[in-house]
């Protein structure tokens, strides 16, 4: 089965959600991207124990930051899926799409943050 998600998506694999740090996020938003989400495993499903709860952590955290900076905190967001659920995978990507597209461009990509 072949899933279809918007192809203005970028998937960045990583062992664990818990290696994702708050410095990535911030990072591809500094860049210029619209939003970023995580996609870890269910909540107490984790091979490596606790790194989708870090993840959340690390979520909850950047969502602070950008609001303390002005920018909606919608633009981070957290999902947890069973790791052979890719119709869940194509609906979130949709849902992330169409909520990034409500809240506008990321205003920092138009202050040259590209560089």
């Amino acid at each position: 089965m072949r899933l279809e998600y918007p192809a203005n998506i970028k998937i960045i694999r990583v062992p664990c959600s818990g290696k994702v740090d708050v410095l990535h996020l911030l990072r591809a938003i500094q860049k210029g991207a619209d939003g970023v989400y995580v996609v870890a495993c269910l909540e107490g499903t984790c091979h490596y124990n606790e790194g989708n709860f870090r993840a959340r952590e690390r979520v909850e955290h950047v969502k602070t930051l950008l609001e303390e900076i002005g920018l909606e905190s919608d633009r981070a967001r957290m999902y947890n899926l069973a790791s052979g659920d890719g119709p869940t995978f194509a609906a979130y990507a949709k849902e992330m799409t169409e909520l990034i597209r409500s809240l506008g461009p990321n205003p920092l990509r138009d202050r040259g943050a590209n560089s």
